[in-house]
């Protein structure tokens, strides 16, 4: 296992490892801070998508650059949310009305046209790795909107999508990130338990 992760960083120059090294640091810590509901999941995500953003185009891996690129953004979007207040109410968990789930099934699909024809503007052959790409970015999206709105539906998503990308990125050669989705898909579930509690607990009141 150790020689799997070692070998596809011989010819690595220090600077990818070293950006690959802060991506997985700070997108397990924003993970953890999306656990515990701190605000914190933001400005660390933030960075980690941002050095993601970089290292997948260099890899060319653009359907996935692109829903870092958009991770980046809805990270903006959703501190502004966390951290804004409706009549003096702190965004609380809840769970998805239907009309949110047919606005998540749009945003799936929707995602999925625009990241296939992300690959198309790059005149990228597409394999099999490519269209599980484009089928991840549409859970992705989703959940990082879920995410915003304090959805707890947003770590089914995650789970599932995480689940998908550990053995994705092994293939890519991204070992490190593939670990990464590893601890994210155990993280997402312990949120998932976590904020189920706090939603039943709200219920209650």
């Amino acid at each position: 296992m150790l020689d799997f992760f070692l070998n596809q960083y011989k010819n690595a120059s220090t600077l990818q490892i070293t950006l690959e090294f802060l991506a997985f640091v700070f997108g397990i810590i924003s993970v953890f801070c999306a656990k515990k509901e701190n605000i914190w999941v933001y400005p660390t995500g933030l960075i980690s998508t941002v050095i993601t953003v970089y290292l997948l185009y260099q890899a060319k891996y653009f359907g996935d650059m692109t829903m870092n690129f958009y991770y980046s953004v809805m990270s903006i979007y959703g501190w502004y949310l966390w951290t804004r207040k409706k009549n003096q109410i702190n965004l609380e968990i809840t769970r998805t009305s239907t009309k949110e789930k047919l606005i998540g099934f749009g945003l799936f699909v929707l995602t999925m046209i625009i990241t296939y024809l992300v690959y198309v503007f790059f005149d990228y052959k597409l394999e099999i790795p490519n269209y599980i790409d484009i089928f991840t970015s549409g859970i992705f999206f989703t959940a990082m909107w879920y995410m915003a709105l304090k959805k707890i539906e947003n770590w089914t998503l995650w789970i599932f999508g995480d689940f998908i990308a550990v053995p994705l990125f092994a293939f890519r050669g991204l070992g490190m990130l593939s670990l990464q989705y590893l601890i994210f898909t155990i993280l997402a579930i312990l949120a998932y338990i976590e904020w189920k509690k706090i939603l039943n607990k709200n219920l209650q009141k």
